[in-house]
């Protein structure tokens, strides 16, 4: 495996190759020509995707959008040092929110999506590589916390109409927030109210043991580990 590309290495000519070929083939960029995977999720407020090209935040920017909110984080990468220098040049704020496609969220991040969705300016889109995972988790977040949608309502974001993949190791997503609704049958909590969702699991839920007793499908983990590789 080579080794990650740094800051200096993208400020040459080899480097800015290397970051283009990264984005095009192993973020799957030239596939995104032919299935663009972008929803709106709140009527002029917010959209998901997969991850932009400097094309692509130029054409978000042209539509409106102040806000990049990045959920695969701020590591060494061809596409993020692409992603950052084309939405300081479009005047976009880049917010880097890290969250993962096949482990179970914790507390803190689930309240600092909250806080996050009350402070970024508006209209904003979310990404993470394909706009499946990582995108519908905090979509899910996104109308649950901030647009007042019910959480069962809410989850209909983490579908295989977005190349979600319940069966396999991505399904801990779904399985989280199945725990919550058992909880909330099982004593009287509301599917509506993300203060009763925040106040279990803060007191309730475990994020480590709900990674360690989910398990996929077979079939499922092929698809999401071996077929689209997921990240």
């Amino acid at each position: 495996m080579a080794d990650p590309i740094t800051r200096s290495e993208f400020a040459t000519p080899k480097g800015r190759r290397r970051a283009w070929r990264a984005l095009m083939l192993g973020d799957h960029g030239a596939l995104r020509k032919l299935y663009d995977n972008s929803h709106e999720i709140a009527p002029g407020r917010m959209w998901r995707t997969y991850q932009p090209s400097p094309a692509d935040l130029k054409k978000w920017r042209d539509r409106g959008v102040k806000t990049v909110i990045n959920l695969r984080g701020d590591k060494p990468s061809g596409f993020f040092f692409l992603e950052e220098e084309a939405c300081a040049r479009l005047g976009l704020r880049l917010v880097t929110f890290r969250v993962f496609s096949r482990d179970a969220p914790s507390p803190q991040t689930l309240r600092a999506a909250r806080d996050l969705f009350d402070a970024i300016a508006y209209p904003a889109i979310m990404h993470c590589k394909s706009g499946a995972d990582r995108a519908g988790l905090m979509a899910t977040l996104f109308l649950f916390f901030h647009e007042g949608v019910p959480l069962d309502r809410a989850m209909e974001q983490l579908s295989f109409r977005y190349g979600h993949v319940r069966q396999g190791r991505t399904g801990v997503l779904d399985y989280v927030f199945d725990l919550y609704k058992d909880y909330a049958a099982r004593n009287g909590k509301s599917l509506a109210s993300p203060d009763d969702f925040l106040a279990w699991a803060d007191a309730e839920y475990d994020h480590v043991r709900a990674k360690a007793d989910f398990r996929g499908t077979g079939w499922g983990n092929f698809l999401t580990e071996k077929v689209l590789r997921r990240e």
